[in-house]
């Protein structure tokens, strides 16, 4: 993918370089701490505080080393959004789990998150747009997103960005029971209707 410096002025007024890339084994570690941040602020209202308080940042960061030195397939992938050159976002997505979804045309982003200080700052479109060239490069015609249902912020977003409910939802256990909502977008066409 190709990775293009931009200058940007953010919220509070001070001029970076920006940009979105593959993620390396070496951002394991800032992964896992924009992951606790964003966890911490976006979901301390939808999350209960024992769940929040559970996630180890040291166990996470190990775990992303893990998945980005071996994948657990070839479609798996992960891309950082930069600022200078602190990771202050990132998406992860690979084959979706979900008994309806096509395994070689559908692929699910599980996980979506930019540091609340630089939300304004542009980086969750450039990682939509670098996630969306991606994936299509990768064959996929359709993303799927498991996201919570009160989480408006984010929702808002995807439908912004062209994603809407599919009509699945489940519930999952985070100590107690938190409904989810499932959004999709059409990406391209699958191979076999193109004229």
């Amino acid at each position: 993918m190709p990775c293009e410096d931009v200058r940007v002025t953010s919220s509070d007024g001070v001029r970076s370089n920006t940009r979105v890339r593959p993620a390396t084994v070496a951002d394991a570690d800032a992964i896992a701490r924009v992951q606790a941040v964003a966890w911490q602020r976006g979901y301390a209202t939808l999350l209960p505080p024992e769940a929040l308080e559970e996630f180890d940042a040291a166990a996470a960061g190990a775990a992303w080393a893990a998945a980005l030195m071996s994948p657990p397939s070839p479609r798996h992938h992960v891309l950082v959004a930069m600022s200078d050159d602190e990771v202050v976002g990132f998406t992860a997505w690979g084959p979706g789990d979900d008994d309806d979804l096509e395994i070689t045309t559908d692929a699910e982003v599980l996980a979506f998150h930019v540091v609340p200080r630089h939300e304004r700052d542009g980086h969750g479109s450039r990682l939509m747009t670098a996630l969306v060239d991606q994936a299509r490069l990768a064959g996929t015609t359709r993303l799927v997103m498991w996201v919570f249902a009160a989480d408006d912020p984010l929702r808002q977003f995807l439908r912004d960005n062209g994603w809407a409910p599919d009509g699945s939802t489940r519930d999952l256990d985070a100590g107690e029971l938190m409904h989810q909502v499932r959004l999709h977008t059409q990406i391209g066409e699958r191979p076999d209707i193109i004229a």
